[in-house]
């Protein structure tokens, strides 16, 4: 038998698809998880109201309905997406629905006292919710977005069914060519795993930063 690491060349060019749909998605993610949770707290009903019909209907359907209703309905309408961008903004999107709920959460379990201080010393609304606000409630959204990140890199997975060449469709290719099966999904299993090792290393190291921030006496 062959042995499984000539394979790995093929899949780590799968993997970089993959990494790239990640991380692009990850981006888009962390703006609409600002933009939807704090959209959700706004003073403004139209602001709250759109923040709302965002997160509730990327929360409540598919995320795989909702890429191939992209890549497949949206061309309809006149609108082609290449795979890879498609795969960007339906996984951002969707896991920036459930973000923007933990900063909504997060944000409202800040005491009033804060908001309270901030009038004392006539800061407006938006300078005490960037200055006063999110810097202390950094330090507690950190984890859940870590383990938000970790999902997206899972449903990376989704975007093989528009035949995009990430890791899980190169794997799919290489099993139709050698039949080779229980190898190549062995080596997608431990570079799946070993990728999410990383970033939950990176997004431990990040919370001990913004713990640091918020008590400059702790432990690093």
């Amino acid at each position: 038998m062959p042995a499984p690491f000539d394979l790995l060349p093929h899949l780590l060019d799968g993997l970089l698809t993959t990494l790239l749909v990640t991380f692009g998605g990850a981006t888009l993610a962390l703006v609409m998880s600002f933009a939807g949770g704090l959209g959700r707290l706004s003073r403004s009903t139209a602001r709250r109201a759109l923040a709302a019909v965002y997160v509730e209907g990327f929360r409540g359907t598919s995320a795989l309905v909702q890429l191939f209703w992209v890549f497949f309905v949206l061309p309809f309408f006149g609108l082609e997406i290449r795979p890879i961008a498609a795969g960007i903004i339906v996984l951002g999107l969707n896991v920036g629905a459930y973000g923007a709920e933990v900063v909504r959460g997060v944000v409202r379990s800040i005491p009033f006292s804060q908001w309270e201080a901030a009038q004392a010393l006539s800061l407006s609304h938006r300078q005490t919710m960037w200055h006063i606000i999110i810097p202390q409630a950094l330090p507690t959204m950190v984890p859940p977005a870590g383990n938000l990140l970790i999902e997206l890199l899972k449903g990376t997975a989704l975007v093989s069914l528009i035949s995009l060449n990430e890791l899980t469709f190169t794997a799919q290719t290489l099993r139709a060519d050698t039949l080779r099966t229980p190898e190549i999904f062995g080596l997608v299993l431990v570079l799946y795993f070993a990728v999410a090792l990383m970033l939950t290393a990176g997004m431990r190291r990040l919370e001990q930063r913004c713990g640091s921030w918020r008590n400059p006496g702790a432990i690093r």
